[in-house]
């Protein structure tokens, strides 16, 4: 074993060992299996969320009530938020309800009536004035209402979105009550504050909901207030309170409620007198358990892989060894330990925690010993990746909650995908580069997916994606290989030939429109779903260091010099932006709130709870972490009052290491992180020289090609890593992107981390494999 690949396992061995350590010290945690409720015809009980276990609800979070027939009913007490009936994918809400012509309902001294319902749109009244909603734009008097004064880009430009486009298309805005203004999808009530009430768009209908305000549905004596408007539990699936599901089970005059997912945790089952009609039973939280339909799910996604692993090996025309052929079963393997633990976990019966550990060790592993090199960015990527999953695992372990666990179980079963999914594809690796029209003609798919896409997301998802998936990461990725085609051909130089005819529209449209179109929609997507500017930073970093690569690259120095001082004019900027007082942004339009509260979090403490509570966990962690032994006595345990920042686990993960290890460690994982963005710009480099020795264009074209993409991608993870660490470190205001290898995003792990670790990997054995036999044929000669 080298030298490069024995240092590489022995830091991954000791990184390792400390996830088992912690997985061994968590600390027994019980939650209830299930909880019964017996009720007499006509009687009804409030029930709290300790009985529930629900952590993020109400204290008293559902009443239920059965009715002379016997039918159960459920509601959300007075103050209560409102809770969810599921009916198999249809959900409905309580205090709410379907719209429909004739009904009337009163907001503070506002009445209205509901004139008309019909193609999916709904028409309203209120002294003389008529409103006209589809879902996602409002007519007032059959004109479309003036932005609102503090509507950001963003919500400006859905707006005009939806005016354009076609109903389907449409993006869903619900219209709101409230306010003094009639404005945008708002229309005024005075004396109430938005959000008093909205209607929104539901696979059922349009759907009124209660909101902050008393509203009176109905008129004369049948009035009533919808937010206490029950919702019947005949034929549910389940309910959802706050953020803990359950399942529904009628068994005669029983109603048992299962908890499902986000169910609180203690140190000991509670088995004080409860309630009459009410009893519990409680379950261990199991970190090696197996659910019973494993096997099956195991075996219908193993077989598959074998035998693609198989038929990969039999019909590739290039001379295979033995090694070739355990790497083919092995990755085989994991692609299918990786699909079954998925699947699974979206069943709702997740495996343990010890055995996806176990998946990602095998990821780690196979990643580690299958190439015949071991390529230096990928052993620095490998290690990334450990220190993400123990982070995630500590983080998981130690919330009294049992849903944290999931992000945790979710990036290892990523790792076994992605690790398995990687061997598969190196055995149809072609030996010869590919016909550059069969590679253009691939991107133009890919940038044709890439579109699609964005384009689901817009229309059926919201920022934080669609279908459990963010199609923004696989942009990205797409993203990069349309530039760098583009880029490869545009540095080729005078004289250069095969780069196709000039006329040609496939090969134009991938080299010049493709690139700009993908850039585009991802721009008009990120101002339009994303509620802060930090994908406009990201494109503009990403953006930036290309056009400063191809600039050395191709030898303008004067480009150079340029971007050079554009970048050192944006430090200055946001140094200049930390002088400025509240006053002298306050007029701006362009996410003013956010500026205003980086500027001062502790004039804004309910919108500025992330940076104050991320700076406070920041503190407690001091140079040694919380414990004062960089956090290996907290291993497993407790994880501390980072729990308490919002979206720790993604946007603030860094807090938490931070908190956990102290900021001696957080040095470690910088000059980490370092490595890794200076060695895939090694590569990227490399492959330029590569191809400015080439004499064949076509290997030429491919190495200025993987030089820019390998560019590109770093420009990416070094814009997360600018982001993520800038945002809990209060450099810039916050922004809500991922810290790559560390945060839980499985989307930004499967579509673009592990690409460009396999990608700079390749390139890296390209070019050794080359380098070897430039070698071995100077010998020769």
């Amino acid at each position: 074993m080298k030298p490069a690949r024995l240092l590489t396992a022995a830091a991954l061995a000791l990184l390792c060992a400390l996830q088992m350590v912690a997985l061994l010290r968590a600390p027994a945690a019980w939650m209830p299996a299930q909880i019964a409720i017996a009720l007499d015809p006509g009687a009804a009980i409030v029930l709290d969320r300790d009985i529930l276990g629900a952590p993020a609800a109400d204290q008293h979070p559902v009443r239920l009530r059965r009715d002379g027939a016997g039918a159960w009913w459920a509601a959300s007490p007075d103050g209560a938020a409102p809770l969810l009936v599921l009916r198999g994918e249809r959900q409905r809400r309580s205090g709410s309800a379907l719209l429909a012509s004739g009904q009337r309902f009163r907001l503070g001294g506002a009445a209205f009536s509901v004139d008309a319902l019909d193609g999916g749109a709904v028409a309203m009244s209120r002294a003389g004035t008529r409103w006209r909603y589809d879902g996602a734009t409002v007519l007032r008097d059959g004109q479309p209402q003036a932005p609102c004064p503090d509507a950001h880009l963003g919500v400006r430009a859905a707006a005009a979105w939806n005016r354009i486009v076609p109903a389907t298309l449409t993006m869903a805005r619900p219209l709101v009550f409230g306010g003094n203004l009639d404005c945008g999808n708002r229309i005024a009530v005075a004396g109430l504050a938005a959000p008093a009430a909205r209607i929104g768009r539901t696979p059922d209908g349009l759907l009124l909901s209660a909101g902050d305000a008393p509203l009176l549905f109905g008129d004369g004596a049948d009035a009533m207030l919808l937010a206490g408007r029950e919702e019947s539990l005949a034929g549910a699936s389940g309910l959802v309170l706050g953020r803990t599901r359950y399942a529904i089970q009628h068994n005669g005059d029983l109603l048992h409620l299962v908890p499902l997912s986000h169910v609180a945790l203690s140190l000991e089952p509670d088995r004080r007198p409860l309630a009459r009609g009410v009893s519990r039973s409680w379950t261990r939280r199991a970190l090696w358990s197996l659910p019973e339909q494993a096997p099956f799910v195991a075996l219908a996604a193993g077989l598959p892989a074998l035998l693609a692993a198989g038929g990969l090996l039999l019909f590739t025309r290039r001379q295979r060894r033995p090694r070739d052929g355990v790497c083919a079963c092995s990755g085989a393997l994991l692609l299918a330990s990786g699909v079954a633990l998925l699947v699974l976990q979206r069943a709702g019966s997740p495996a343990g925690a010890g055995v996806a550990l176990l998946a990602a060790w095998g990821g780690f592993g196979f990643a580690l010993l299958a190439p015949r090199r071991l390529a230096p960015v990928l052993g620095a990527g490998l290690l990334l990746l450990a220190i993400g999953v123990l982070a995630q695992l500590e983080l998981g372990l130690g919330s009294p909650e049992s849903s944290w666990l999931r992000a945790f179980e979710k990036t290892c079963a990523l790792l076994a995908v992605a690790a398995g999914g990687a061997g598969l594809l190196a055995l149809v690796r072609p030996a010869r580069p590919p016909a550059q029209a069969r590679v253009e003609l691939g991107l133009l798919l890919l940038a044709g997916l890439a579109l699609a896409g964005l384009l689901l997301e817009v229309v059926f998802g919201d920022e934080t994606g669609v279908f459990d998936l963010q199609p923004v990461e696989f942009a990205k990725l797409a993203l990069s290989f349309l530039t760098a085609h583009s880029l490869a051909l545009a540095g080729a130089g005078p004289g250069r030939r095969g780069q196709g005819p000039v006329d040609a529209p496939l090969r134009r449209w991938v080299r010049l429109a493709a690139p700009v179109l993908l850039f585009l929609v991802l721009l008009a997507v990120a101002l339009v779903q994303v509620d802060d500017y930090s994908p406009l930073v990201l494109l503009t970093v990403w953006g930036g260091a290309l056009a400063l690569g191809y600039a050395f690259a191709t030898g303008q120095r004067l480009l150079a010099g340029g971007l050079l001082g554009m970048a050192l004019l944006g430090v200055l900027a946001v140094a200049g932006l930390r002088s400025l007082g509240a006053g002298q942004i306050a007029h701006w339009n362009f996410y003013t709130d956010r500026f205003l509260v980086w500027l001062d979090p502790g004039a804004h403490p309910h919108t500025g709870q992330q940076l104050l509570l991320g700076a406070r966990a920041i503190a407690l962690g001091g140079w040694r972490g919380i414990d004062g032994v960089f956090g290996l006595l907290s291993l497993g345990q407790d994880a501390g009052p980072a729990l308490r920042v919002p979206a720790v686990q993604d946007d603030f993960a860094a807090s938490f290491f931070l908190e956990r290890h102290g900021l001696a460690a957080a040095l470690l994982l910088w000059a980490l992180q370092a490595l890794f963005l200076t060695l895939v710009l090694r590569a990227a480099l490399s492959c330029w020289l590569a191809g400015a020795e080439a004499r064949d264009f076509r290997l030429a074209w491919l190495a200025r090609f993987r030089c820019f993409l390998l560019l590109g991608c770093a420009a990416f993870a070094f814009g997360h890593f600018l982001l993520s660490w800038g945002t809990n470190l209060a450099i810039f205001p916050v922004m809500g992107q991922p810290m790559s290898f560390l945060s839980a995003g499985g989307s930004h792990l499967l579509f673009f981390i592990c690409p460009l670790l396999g990608l700079a990997a390749a390139s890296s054995q390209s070019l050794e494999e080359n380098e070897s036999c430039r070698s071995t044929s100077n010998m020769k000669s």
